[in-house]
């Protein structure tokens, strides 16, 4: 079984450690969907700079497959980060270099993978039928419930992902099966604190959200996601892949950045000075 990440990566820039991580939703989801056991790809832009050279080295150590990731003169996405008791609020950031056309290439390559995931900020909301047309996909909506933008993109999608952690039991339940009516197999929501739901047209399915330290929720649903994802592939039970999918969101939220390699970031943000630092590094 193979899935591939295609759409964002970034480097997380965390204000208070002076340090970034690489991250991104589709890029987490990868990692930690190969972690998870799976065979992952990402496909997607980095920058020359030092951002982008430091996410393209995580990834090839991960060992994610990184075979149709194209590096691109110019800045890698950035995200500013600052931590509040542990939650993670994003302040700022630029896409960089990261928007890109799929080719008939990346079209025709993703038609090896049992699994595509993608996401709402990977500027791909257009050419999700092109990727729904060579394998399942996986979309994560996050926050975003305007119908304007969900419904013309759910008849292309397999697996529909939300964050609903304003939503009580009885709104968020509601919201998954309207979802589902709309097209896709699967309507999957992280709740935070509260307890994740997923409805598969027959039934709804809830997983508590595990104890845990809380050092940096950064990351911790992507991990929910990527996890079960992980399960669905390999034809686990809806419950166990969950609570599968629990336990990597508890563990990643007991370390900085969605997956790790932390390094020292190059405050203030200054084409500049990312290019004076990666010419030294040459």
């Amino acid at each position: 079984m193979r899935l591939a990440g295609v759409g964002d990566n970034v480097v997380d820039r965390y204000r208070d450690l002076g340090t970034m991580f690489p991250g991104g939703q589709a890029l987490n989801v990868a990692v930690h969907a190969h972690r998870s056991g799976i065979d992952t790809a990402y496909q997607g832009v980095v920058g020359d700079d030092v951002a982008g050279r430091h996410v393209l080295g995580a990834m090839r150590s991960e060992g994610i497959d990184t075979s149709h990731v194209r590096v691109v003169a110019g800045r890698n996405a950035y995200a500013e980060v600052e931590l509040h008791d542990g939650n993670r609020e994003f302040v700022g950031g630029d896409a960089g270099v990261s928007k890109f056309r799929l080719t008939d290439d990346d079209l025709a390559w993703l038609t090896g993978f049992q699994l595509i995931h993608s996401s709402e900020s990977s500027y791909l909301e257009d050419q999700l039928a092109q990727l729904a047309g060579v394998a399942p996909l996986s979309f994560d909506f996050s926050v975003r419930r305007d119908p304007a933008y969900v419904e013309p993109l759910l008849p292309h999608v397999a697996i529909a992902e939300f964050s609903l952690s304003d939503l009580d039991d009885s709104a968020a339940a509601a919201w998954l099966e309207r979802i589902h009516g709309l097209g896709p197999r699967l309507v999957l929501a992280t709740r935070g604190a509260a307890d994740a739901m997923l409805f598969d047209g027959q039934r709804l399915v809830r997983q508590q959200v595990l104890p845990t330290e809380v050092i940096d929720s950064l990351g911790a649903g992507d991990a929910f996601i990527a996890r079960f994802l992980a399960g669905h592939l390999r034809g686990e039970p809806h419950e166990a892949a969950l609570a599968a999918a629990a336990e990597q969101a508890a563990s990643t939220c007991r370390s900085y950045g969605a997956f790790g390699y932390g390094t020292a970031a190059f405050p203030p943000l200054s084409p500049e000075r990312d290019a004076a630092v990666a010419a030294r590094e040459r």
